[in-house]
């Protein structure tokens, strides 16, 4: 549409449509003249969720070089005029509280990230800690919000991932089996699932026509949970937006929420549904109330970027990129030349990248890893300034194309992860118990946005061995409490596979961009988890208590899955 619009009249528009040039320079010059903001096009974007990119791009420039939207209706005047509800008028949270025992007369060391990612994922997708939260939640709609809404209410539980989904179905269909409860639940989740441990194939039309006993084809989910007896919808991502049901009263979260992606998830249940719908309410499993009230407040009322993004950036960024000796001016134009030219193939470009890939491999761990993340900024960074800056840089240019298709092409090292670990643990005690019920405020005013930075230096890997008693221990003092009888848990069998089983997930990490890899983790890795803990459980206790640790272990859990399973086969693109 650029290229289309970037004309000042047709006698212009009639010079582009002929031969190209065929000086390779000229079309690189032609390339990015088209990425500016066009004097003859307006742009307008409508959100709900103003980012730093949305404000720059399509804001209105302040005297003062802030950006601000050019027209708002707020959330807090959409609430208190009751076109939405308040959807953080009344938050319950719960704590899991956990213990671990060493089973071995041993005491082997281990890196303490991946100690602590391995452990941490054994308790957190067991079914006992899905039996135990689901009781929570159907007790609590059946006795608290079934009622509600003339006895129309429906309630929402969010998981961690498909696989999570799945499992949560079932458990859930189970306990409404066995409790006799008048309503049935639905599931919605995209493609198949395989369950890694029961080697299980499952689809959302088949666990919601084996349910309910009549067939719902996935493109129906929606419109099913309109009939009455559907009264839990349960979802990973899918229905993340767009997704409008007015009956919807309750949510039940046993996801990690964050920034933008807790906004947009709690606001499923804004709508209103007048005279009868009064409030909602949220119960959370996972997360802070002040981490949620950190993510609404730059949406609430009025958001104003502080100033624009610096172009220069773009230009520490390339010298930061030619620093690692991997590149240079001669093989950015022999690429450039090979890319723009009017007869260029796929094999050539991929040939020409070739050997800057080898000495990519020659690189140190850390440097790959840092490399990696110049690229990966750049090419976002560039995209975008490109969009709100009228400048053209050949050598900028040549760059992005450049980064776009080497990172395509360099290869993630897999590391190995020390799965016998789970064999030398137990879980001792689970419990899990409300913490709190509060209604979390958000003031009045303008939040100010800081303009994209710089990239933040990467931190060296920090493989420091310690015992396995230790870091139980560490992990205990920190998670630990007082255990009741009935808490404990015995634990019988050992878990040694499932984190390679899943061939989905591999898969979707390997087609999607780095970028899209974390949000990919997200809603797949848990997949895996659960495999790990079907029948033994163990350490899932008080991460949701300290937020540094909760982050870092979802970082470790991320680490494990990129290490173990992660793109070893592959690249990523």
């Amino acid at each position: 549409m650029q290229q289309v619009l970037a004309v000042d009249s047709l006698e212009q528009a009639e010079e582009m449509e002929r031969e190209p040039s065929e000086d390779w320079e000229d079309r690189v010059v032609d390339a990015a003249r088209t990425r500016g903001l066009l004097k003859n096009v307006s742009y307008f974007a409508f959100t709900a969720t103003p980012k730093q990119k949305t404000l720059e791009l399509f804001g209105t420039k302040l005297k003062s070089d802030e950006f601000e939207a050019f027209s708002l209706y707020s959330m807090r005047q959409a609430i208190e005029e009751r076109f939405i509800l308040d959807v953080l008028e009344n938050y319950t949270t719960y704590k899991t509280y956990w213990n671990l025992l060493k089973k071995v007369k041993d005491d082997p060391h281990y890196d303490r990230k991946k100690a602590n990612f391995l452990l941490k994922s054994f308790v957190d997708s067991h079914e006992i800690t899905i039996e135990k939260k689901v009781k929570i939640m159907l007790e609590h709609f059946n006795s608290q919000v079934k009622k509600k809404i003339k006895n129309q209410a429906k309630a929402m539980i969010v998981t961690r991932s498909r696989l999570h989904a799945v499992r949560f179905k079932l458990a859930v269909d189970k306990f409404i089996r066995d409790q006799g409860f008048d309503f049935q639940s639905l599931v919605a989740f995209s493609g198949t699932v395989i369950d890694p441990e029961s080697g299980h194939t499952y689809t959302e039309s088949q666990m919601n026509t084996r349910s309910s006993g009549e067939k719902i084809p996935e493109t129906a989910t929606a419109d099913a949970f309109q009939e009455n007896k559907y009264r839990i919808m349960i979802v990973a991502e899918k229905f993340q937006t767009g997704f409008d049901q007015p009956l919807l009263h309750t949510m039940y979260v046993d996801k990690k929420l964050s920034d933008l992606h807790a906004v947009q998830t709690l606001s499923r249940l804004n709508r209103i549904c007048p005279p009868h719908k009064k409030e909602v309410f949220v119960l959370d499993f996972v997360n802070e109330t002040d981490e949620i009230q950190k993510a609404f407040l730059p949406y609430y009322d009025r958001t104003i970027l502080a100033e624009a993004t610096d172009p220069n950036l773009l230009y520490d960024y390339e010298t930061q990129i030619k620093n690692f000796h991997i590149l240079n001016d001669k093989k950015l134009s022999q690429f450039a030349e090979i890319y723009f030219g009017t007869k260029s193939t796929q094999d050539q470009i991929i040939t020409e990248l070739r050997p800057i890939v080898e000495q990519f491999k020659e690189l140190k761990k850390d440097d790959q890893k840092r490399f990696r993340e110049l690229l990966h900024k750049f090419i976002g960074l560039y995209s975008f300034i490109g969009q709100v800056a009228n400048f053209i840089d050949p050598d900028l240019e040549k760059l992005y194309y450049f980064s776009r298709y080497l990172l395509k092409m360099l290869p993630i090292e897999k590391e190995r992860l020390p799965v016998e670990i789970m064999e030398a643990i137990d879980l001792e005690s689970l419990r899990i118990q409300q913490t709190g019920y509060v209604a979390i405020k958000l003031p009045r005013g303008s939040v100010q946005l800081k303009p994209i930075g710089e990239l933040v230096e990467s931190q060296p890997s920090d493989n420091e061995l310690e015992a396995l008693s230790k870091i139980i221990r560490d992990l205990n003092d920190r998670f630990g409490t007082e255990w009741e009888d009935n808490d404990h848990i015995p634990v019988i069998k050992q878990i040694e596979e499932g984190l390679d089983s899943s061939i989905a997930l591999l898969n979707s990490l390997q087609i999607n961009t780095p970028e899209n890899a974390r949000l990919t983790f997200d809603d797949v890795l848990e997949d895996l988890f659960q495999s790990l803990i079907e029948t033994n459980f163990k350490f899932y206790k008080k991460i949701n208590d300290d937020e540094e640790l909760g982050n870092s272990f979802k970082e470790i859990l991320y680490e494990r899955y990129r290490n173990r399973i992660g793109l070893a086969n592959g690249s990523s693109q």
